[in-house]
């Protein structure tokens, strides 16, 4: 028993020894340090400055709106609700062009295909479901046009890399990569220790970001590492809900419970920018998403607002005075040409802005 003792005394202090080079290999700094902020205050960059305001509300869902994804024409978007229906919805006119119901109730994430010719969900379930959209049709065909059961766990993301192909996030774990022709996997990826919340996608590079409850973001490229990451992040202190990509693809944001959205160089490999409302903290971090430019970060969060960031300069630029939502702000979404900021709250609302 005593060398069994040793033994593992000897692995503890190996393995505290291996963290601090791995700290020092890639720079550490003290977390209250943003080198991005030191930088442009260097360069002598200034705040920026964003007046959104509110074009319209969409009425529709009887249930919490959980999901939203614009589609890539920036005109049109769907949304998911525990009432159990998917809603397409043209922006501009703010009316509904197609009602979906789905076979459960229980849904908590929808995406919108490239094209727009499919809409994905799922949710507690485990099964993602993928229908059709019938142009000429106001209620669509009831029966989906595949199904894909894998996942053990519910279904906490979808994203389409193309027509073809997308990639699933769920509370098992893991990311799938499918093939929506034959409904199979393509890949598996397994790297993460807790539920996987979060999934976005570099479609143009064939990589994607991965965020979770183990409080890490993750890094992936199919091409290159198979199943495992190509790179972890950490930095986060609590559970990590939201991911996405900086528009020039070498840098991803995440948000998470602990209150703070954080910025990651993917070439550095570190955080470089963390993002909180000093002044008036608020609770978790619900969504994040980049301005077309990547000039500002947006984030939203439980306490039923939205609040926007210089990405460089770090200083909040914009938080309402007013709650945007009645209730916890829990998606959001830009649209593909950074024109329009789409937010959905249990409130059952979704609300447009620019």
């Amino acid at each position: 028993m005593a060398d069994l003792k040793a033994q593992k005394d000897e692995c503890i202090k190996q393995i505290q020894e291996l963290k601090q080079k791995i700290i020092t290999l890639r720079g550490e700094i003290d977390p209250d340090v943003q080198p991005l902020a030191a930088a442009a205050k260097q360069q002598g960059l200034v705040p920026g400055s964003v007046d959104l305001k509110l074009r319209k509300t969409l009425n529709g869902h009887y249930g919490k709106v959980y999901s939203l994804n614009w589609c890539n024409d920036s005109r049109t978007l769907v949304s998911a609700s525990q009432d159990g229906k998917l809603i397409i919805w043209n922006a501009f006119g703010g009316v509904k062009t197609h009602v979906i119901t789905l076979p459960s109730v229980w849904v908590m994430t929808c995406a919108y295909a490239p094209g727009g010719e499919l809409v994905a969900s799922g949710g507690l379930d485990n099964v993602v479901t993928v229908h059709r959209i019938i142009k000429d049709a106001a209620v669509d065909a009831q029966l989906p046009y595949s199904q894909f059961n894998r996942h053990e766990g519910y279904i906490s993301c979808i994203r389409f890399m193309s027509p073809d192909e997308m990639i699933t996030s769920s509370g098992d774990s893991t990311c799938i990569l499918w093939d929506i022709t034959t409904q199979k996997p393509k890949a598996i990826f397994n790297d993460h220790r807790g539920d996987v919340m979060s999934v976005a996608l570099n479609t143009s590079a064939g990589q994607f970001i991965s965020g979770s409850c183990d409080m890490t973001a993750k890094f992936w490229d199919p091409r290159v590492n198979g199943r495992k990451a190509v790179k972890t992040f950490i930095g986060h202190e609590s559970d990590i809900n939201s991911v996405c990509w900086f528009p020039e693809g070498y840098s991803i944001a995440a948000g998470g419970d602990d209150g703070t959205a954080r910025l990651f160089d993917i070439r550095a490999y570190r955080q470089i920018h963390k993002y909180y409302d000093m002044k008036n903290p608020a609770g978790c971090v619900t969504s994040v998403g980049f301005s077309g430019s990547g000039k500002y970060l947006f984030a939203g969060y439980d306490d039923a607002r939205f609040r926007a960031y210089d990405t460089n300069v770090g200083d909040l630029i914009y938080s309402p005075v007013q709650a945007c939502h009645y209730d916890r702000l829990s998606t959001m979404g830009i649209s593909e040409d950074g024109k329009a900021l789409a937010t959905g709250s249990w409130d059952k609302t979704i609300k447009l802005w620019a």
